[in-house]
């Protein structure tokens, strides 16, 4: 066999060459010839062949043992399957490599030593030439060694990752998927190291790998080689990028979130046995966020540039040199379980009980599982994991997966939406929350628990077998009604999930589930913390906007990156955003925000919406709403997104607001900027030929509409059975405002929750030529349906 068959260089290897050099060394050969030019950087190297594997084999006569030990196989016992893979393992590793694959290993290695110095350090990887497929990802599944130097380091991990093609997970893995043994090589990628062990690094996809949503990168990073990032051990940092305007020349980092990274993976100095090593990382540097925006989107354009000529969604390992501050790309493969699920049919799982939350993480996937916990700390004890059992655990990495295909849910305590655990689950189909951080200490051995990743980004772990159901939805065959149908939403941890079901963007999105969640302070406390009397409320702000230069930035960084996600999630559909409408009294309720609110006896019509926007009591707070209006629209390209002015009394009011709104940039008409008002008071209806000259559209709040026509307090429990937005009084200024608006030349909608509770009353709206109806997201499906029929039946009166 000649020399050059048994080592290529990445230049001279392409996709075409899986069967030759195994899916990872074929994709860094793809990427290396054709993707330079585009800015991807990959550390140069080379590929020991498949070629080379089979040489290896027979001429140590080891093809007739791996066919007899693979015929004692049996991979439901996992005894049997540690027996039989250690024995493979044992004699590949005491097997002498043919002295001609030696030679062009060390040759090849001689020439990385010139350009490089001597005993350069290089990754050693295995890349089996069945790996990468579109429907199997085989991420895992052999090994990889780091911070190798000198050739007889690189000759023993050479005869290392040969080995282990017949791991217990590989031997499992390839059993399960269906494919014969001994059709399957390994190729062994010998790639110069970045320095990221005094940088960082991590994982990224080109998509959201919860709900499949395509339009973002989401990156995964710690500080260190990126190995805890893969497996799992870190809470990572997590960016997402909205790629459609990235390509535009924006700027859309639409969330970043710090995360704990308290051990990093580092060169061992000194000529120790082992080449890397885990240590603890500084407080500091823990606070600190891993990537600068810049980078962060530099990665993303990476990314895209990558989808791109791949033509679908990818998989992709990263570093960041700490020397040079260059960022690489490791690995590229194709992501193989949400790009594999783009039918139809949206499945929707639902809780039908309460329980006592045990445990909280990060959701992967949106189901729900339910069993006996089983609580396994070491992989040494998987063995006596029972099927049906909730796996709770630390970690996983590769060596869990024959019982992790068993379980009914995993919970673990470390780990990001990237990490070993994540991805397996979502191939498996299993419910799994990660990083809860304390699962295996509160949750106890044959508890009965009921893993729910069904409610958005969080996870939760419910005390109990609690009983849920679950709903499938054809898609595919529902048309769209000429009324347009909207969803109300504020919560950006459920956007990317609920976009899948058809609709027309978002008619109502509320400021204030933002500020709740992810700011939690009131924003004129935040700006005056110095006001603030309580001690302890003013160390909470201050724990609150670490790594902020000051209050307003935290404000508008958070309330940004929350409507961006809305925005995104629908784009290019409308997104109309409510700016604040808290009342007095729940504005008082937010951190620090008793030193700035009056007492009213009845918030409800008092100091809320448009009247605040430009009192001095409240401007500087709204001036901070519209810097992250702002920042949405001009900075991140989302301009899709409207605004919406709630509580306008009379249209003096409305021009004020305007006024605040343009001295802060938002000028309606500017770049398209349209300014809806909220029609929810009878002055509304009255003069809405007057709020016609100055707004855009009108979105009926049929909740506060109902209560003042009715002249009834609806927090009131005396008055409760009074108060329905069917009344004749109600039904009727509907009507006319639906008719005025109109007339004058506006859109008018509906965003009250009227129509999300009773069917024959969104009927009514279309009925009377309503624009859009939103609803809360669990009644648009069954909502859609039914305004199809009503448009039906006007068509055949039409006709008639």
């Amino acid at each position: 066999m000649a020399r050059e068959d048994l080592v290529l260089w990445f230049e001279e290897v392409s996709l075409k060459d899986v069967p030759r050099v195994g899916g990872k060394n074929a994709s860094l050969g793809e990427m290396v010839r054709h993707l330079g030019p585009g800015g991807v950087r990959v550390p140069p190297g080379f590929a020991v062949t498949a070629d080379a594997y089979r040489l290896f084999l027979r001429e140590a006569g080891l093809e007739g043992k791996l066919e007899r030990l693979l015929g004692e196989l049996d991979t439901e016992t996992m005894a049997n399957l540690a027996s039989v893979g250690r024995r493979i393992r044992r004699a590949l590793r005491s097997a002498p490599l043919p002295a001609g694959l030696e030679e062009a290993v060390r040759r090849a290695y001689g020439r990385l030593e010139e350009r490089f110095g001597e005993d350069c350090d290089v990754a050693v990887r295995s890349s089996a030439t069945a790996e990468d497929l579109p429907d199997a990802s085989f991420a895992g599944q052999q090994e990889t060694y780091l911070n190798i130097r000198g050739v007889e380091e690189l000759l023993e991990a050479c005869r290392n990752c040969f080995a282990s093609l017949f791991t217990n997970r590989a031997i499992s893995y390839r059993q399960d998927k269906g494919f014969d043994h001994s059709a399957v090589a390994l190729s062994v990628g010998v790639q110069k190291m970045v320095r990221s062990d005094k940088g960082c690094a991590g994982v990224m996809f080109t998509l959201d790998t919860e709900s499949g949503f395509e339009g973002v990168v989401l990156i995964n990073a710690a500080w260190g080689l990126g190995e805890n990032v893969v497996a799992g051990a870190v809470n990572p940092d997590e960016y997402t990028v909205f790629k459609p305007t990235l390509a535009q020349g924006f700027r859309p980092l639409l969330r970043a979130t710090l995360g704990s990274k308290e051990k990093k993976v580092v060169y061992t100095e000194g000529g120790a046995k082992a080449t890397t090593r885990e240590v603890a990382v500084p407080a500091e540097e823990r606070r600190r966020f891993c990537l600068v925006e810049e980078e962060a989107l530099q990665l993303a354009r990476l990314a895209c540039v990558i989808e791109d000529h791949y033509r679908r969604p990818m998989d992709i390992e990263w570093g960041k040199d700490g020397e040079s501050g260059e960022l690489y790309i490791l690995q590229a493969r194709p992501e193989t379980v949400q790009s594999l699920r783009r039918g139809q049919v949206l499945e929707t799982y639902r809780l039908q009980g309460e329980g006592q939350v045990l445990a909280t993480g990060k959701s992967v996937g949106n189901r729900i599982g339910a069993g006996k916990a089983m609580v396994i700390k070491d992989a040494h004890a998987i063995g006596r994991f029972e099927p049906g059992r909730v796996l709770v655990t630390d970690m996983t990495d590769p060596d869990w997966e024959p019982v992790m295909k068993k379980a009914a849910a995993i919970v673990t305590n470390r780990g990001g939406r990237t990490c070993h655990a994540a991805i397996v689950s979502r191939e498996l189909g299993l419910p799994c929350v990660i990083g809860t951080g304390d699962g295996t200490a509160v949750l106890k051995e044959g508890q009965d628990v009921t893993v729910s990743c069904a409610g958005g980004e969080t996870g939760l772990v419910y005390e109990g077998i609690l009983p849920f159901d679950v709903e499938q939805t054809d898609l595919g065959t529902l048309e769209r009604p000429r009324t347009k149908i909207m969803m109300n939403l504020g919560d950006p941890e459920q956007a990317f999930g609920l976009s899948r079901i058809p609709n027309d963007g978002i008619g109502l999105a509320r400021l204030e589930f933002i500020i709740n969640t992810a700011i939690q302070a009131h924003p004129l406390a935040l700006l005056h913390p110095d006001r603030i009397a309580d001690r302890g409320e003013r160390r909470r702000i201050e724990r609150l906007t670490e790594g902020y230069p000051d209050g307003a930035a935290f404000f508008v960084d958070k309330l940004a990156q929350g409507v961006a996600t809305l925005a995104a999630a629908f784009y290019p559909n409308d997104v109309i955003v409510r700016m604040s409408d808290f009342k007095t009294n729940e504005y008082a309720g937010l951190l620090g925000g008793a030193a700035f609110e009056p007492q009213e006896s009845n918030p409800m019509i008092g100091f809320r919406g448009a009247s605040r926007y430009y009192d001095e009591r409240y401007r500087e707070g709204f001036l901070l709403e519209c810097r992250a209006m702002r920042r949405v629209r001009e900075e991140m390209g989302l301009s899709n997104v409207k605004l919406m002015i709630p509580f306008c009394r009379t249209v003096e009011e409305g021009r004020k607001g305007l006024d605040v709104m343009a001295e802060a940039g938002l000028e309606r008409g500017k770049d398209g900027l349209e300014v809806f008002v909220m029609c929810e008071i009878p002055s509304n209806v009255v003069l809405a030929e007057g709020f016609a000259e100055i707004f855009d559209g009108f979105s009926i709040g049929s909740n506060d509409l109902t209560q003042l026509i009715l002249g009834l307090d609806r927090d009131s429990e005396i008055v409760a059975h009074l108060y329905d937005e069917r009344n004749a009084a109600v039904k009727t200024m509907i009507a006319d405002v639906i008719a005025r608006v109109k007339r004058a030349g506006r859109k008018i909608g509906i965003c009250g929750q009227a129509p999300s509770d009773y069917p024959e009353f969104a009927e009514f709206l279309v009925e009377c030529g309503i624009d859009s109806l939103s609803l809360n997201p669990d009644t648009v499906l069954a909502t859609t349906v039914r305004i199809l029929e009503v448009e039906k039946k006007q068509n055949a009166r039409k006709a008639r």
